[in-house]
């Protein structure tokens, strides 16, 4: 009978996508096991095309139930809370792997210390391994059909972050680097978002003309995917879609401010700008005195980043 496998992914977009490299090495290390993922409902269309995964499942109010009804014979929880914990131990879940924190120590069988300062992907995978294989980041999509004005250069851009606004580029310099790009008149630049972004990305793009597409809130997460995956050049604050450009190997260019990037800046890949003053990272919501981190950040600077890898 083959070992059945459950995995809680992590809820954020971002450490998803990060967590998936050491999903892929599990998988190598269980050859023939039956591998479940738990994640979110939102995440769980990109789920679905990790190689290796049997079955994909949102996360819900009747997951407990469902664990009971499965009998998994080991569960790991990239996941740091106490509930998703509790869910696994109810579930009967018969070994359960994950880190010590948030009062779950009781509730494992296998424990592991969260909190090196090294990047998420690498604690990821030595939750899994004693000895960490070389497993990144990876995710493929099928080619989608869009209907985008042909150019030589497609330059997309996410100035928008979930966690908050402190790790966000002030959106004037957002336009203003457009500004610049697109007197290249083989230059077209796709602003991106979640619908609760629309009124941010459209005060960036009013005026700028047919080359500025603004595509904030119209895609789905899987279409998403597809046009990063699409695009020439991604440029992004510290944010899942930043995780996901890594991820599929689009050059891309991640500006940092309050969170650090040897923790979650992308992984192996891409060019990272952050100016390290004295108060970052903070990991804040919202900058408390005068955001200097991002301040200090120039638009000819990122400007001359994006075109580098346009070279």
């Amino acid at each position: 009978m083959k070992k059945k496998i459950v995995v809680r992914m992590p809820n954020p977009l971002g450490d998803f996508v990060m967590a998936t490299a050491a999903l892929s090495e599990l998988i190598v290390e269980n050859p023939g096991a039956h591998v479940t993922v738990i994640c979110p409902g939102a995440i769980k269309e990109i789920a679905k095309g990790l190689i290796g995964v049997d079955r994909v499942v949102a996360h819900g109010k009747e997951i407990v139930a469902f664990l009971k009804a499965e009998q998994f014979d080991f569960g790991v929880l990239f996941t740091n809370s106490f509930s998703s914990a509790w869910e696994f131990f109810r579930g009967g879940v018969k070994e359960r792997l994950g880190y010590v924190k948030d009062w779950r120590r009781f509730l494992l069988t296998q424990r592991k210390v969260f909190g090196k300062e090294q990047h998420l992907v690498e604690t990821y995978k030595e939750l899994i391994s004693k000895a960490p294989g070389h497993a990144v980041p990876r995710l493929k999509f099928p080619e989608g059909n869009f209907d985008l004005p042909e150019s030589k250069w497609m330059i997309g851009v996410n100035p928008g972050a979930a966690y908050g606004p402190a790790k966000c580029w002030p959106a004037e310099r957002f336009r203003a680097v457009t500004e610049e790009l697109i007197k290249d008149e083989s230059v077209q630049v796709v602003y991106f978002g979640t619908p609760d972004m629309r009124e941010l990305v459209s005060g960036i793009c009013e005026g700028l003309g047919p080359r500025v597409i603004d595509l904030c809130g119209k895609t789905t997460l899987t279409e998403l995917c597809q046009l990063i995956d699409r695009c020439d050049v991604f440029l992004t604050n510290d944010s899942g879609p930043m995780h996901i450009a890594a991820a599929l190997r689009t050059p891309l260019v991640a500006i940092f401010g309050s969170t650090c990037d040897i923790r979650t800046g992308p992984y192996l890949f891409g060019r990272v700008i952050h100016k390290r003053v004295d108060c970052s990272p903070c990991f804040k919501r919202t900058c408390p005195i005068d955001f200097r981190c991002m301040k200090q950040i120039e638009v000819e600077e990122v400007y001359q980043e994006v075109r580098k890898c346009l070279i």
